[in-house]
């Protein structure tokens, strides 16, 4: 129970961050340029991670480095600030907060995680207070924005949970990480330089508002996701993406000095009920299976022959402890 609650506080992290970018990117960075925009999110938060883990994908990991870094970090950034400039951020963050169903039903159909009532159930909640946290504007809807809002979920939701399947490549998170920031940046490469011409200028507040997306937003950000969707169902960690934009609205509410309404109120309720809800399902699987982590084994643990399955067969009392010291010990490395 005690893991279930610190790999979900340190998920959050990853949502909240990203909460606060929606007001760094509409405030600091430059408009009209989402392509170059993306590279520059990823491609420094990648080579910095890179210089941090020192190590190179080897053989399959070069083909799904650049899948996820896709789906994942490139085509999604770009996609994001397409719909943010296009679509009044309610209504880009409502179709955002799908994220839970996405990423059950992805989940399902590739790891075998079956959703389960209460992670439906809070899931539903949790859009529901999205939707009244943000309420629905008069604003007419651009169907460009709402398919590009569509397109982010959908390959995200994918991407997050083949991510999970397919594990750390034995090279620790932050290698992971960084191939696929790296390989995101350099698909959009040709692409920016095609559309959007030459980069934009960038001055002071600029230069600091990609520093922060980049370092904040980003890297430390990635990881702490990545950290939890490698412990927690992902269907669990999609109800706690819906922090995303709770932060959005706290953050825009603390810096016009307007104080919420009874029903944003009654949305925070909400959205804090069903991720409650979520890690209440989580911590009561943990418990039935006495095991810290949920979901069938990634690839990589499939590779060692550490799956759930087969440990308690092999391994008992002491040793068994043992091995999931190391394993932590390994996860913070």
């Amino acid at each position: 129970m005690e893991d279930t609650f610190r790999w979900t506080a340190v998920t959050a992290i990853a949502p909240i961050a990203w909460g606060t970018n929606y007001f760094v990117t509409h405030e600091y960075l430059p408009a009209g340029h989402p392509l170059y925009g993306a590279v520059l999110r990823a491609l420094p938060a990648g080579l910095l991670l890179l210089a941090l883990a020192r190590r190179l994908p080897r053989g399959v990991w070069w083909w799904r480095s650049l899948v996820l870094g896709i789906c994942n970090m490139g085509a999604f950034f770009a996609l994001i600030y397409v719909a943010s400039q296009l679509l009044p951020v309610s209504l880009a963050s409502t179709i955002m907060s799908a994220a839970p169903f996405t990423m059950a039903l992805f989940a399902w159909g590739l790891l075998s995680e079956r959703p389960a009532a209460p992670i439906l159930i809070g899931a539903t909640a949790g859009i529901a207070g999205v939707v009244l946290l943000l309420g629905a504007g008069a604003t007419a809807i651009d169907p460009r924005g709402v398919a590009a809002s569509a397109a982010a979920l959908t390959m995200s939701s994918c991407g997050y949970v083949l991510a999970k399947k397919w594990g750390r490549a034995g090279a620790g998170p932050l290698a992971t990480i960084s191939w696929q920031l790296i390989a995101g940046g350099v698909v959009l490469i040709p692409f920016a330089i095609a559309v959007e011409g030459s980069p934009p200028r960038l001055d002071g507040p600029a230069v600091a508002g990609f520093g922060y997306v980049g370092l904040v937003a980003t890297a430390l950000a990635f990881t702490a996701w990545f950290a939890g969707l490698r412990r927690l169902p992902a269907a669990t960690v999609g109800l706690i993406g819906l922090l995303n934009p709770v932060t959005g609205v706290l953050l825009g509410v603390l810096w016009s000095g307007d104080v919420l309404t009874g029903r944003q109120l009654l949305g925070l309720a909400l959205v804090f009920f069903g991720i409650g809800l979520g890690q209440l399902r989580n911590v009561a699987g943990a418990k039935r299976l006495g095991w810290g982590r949920t979901g069938v084994p990634t690839e990589e643990e499939k590779h060692d022959g550490h799956d759930r399955g087969r440990r308690p067969a092999r391994r008992g009392g002491d040793q068994h402890g043992v091995l999931c010291a190391q394993r932590q010990a390994d996860d913070l490395t």
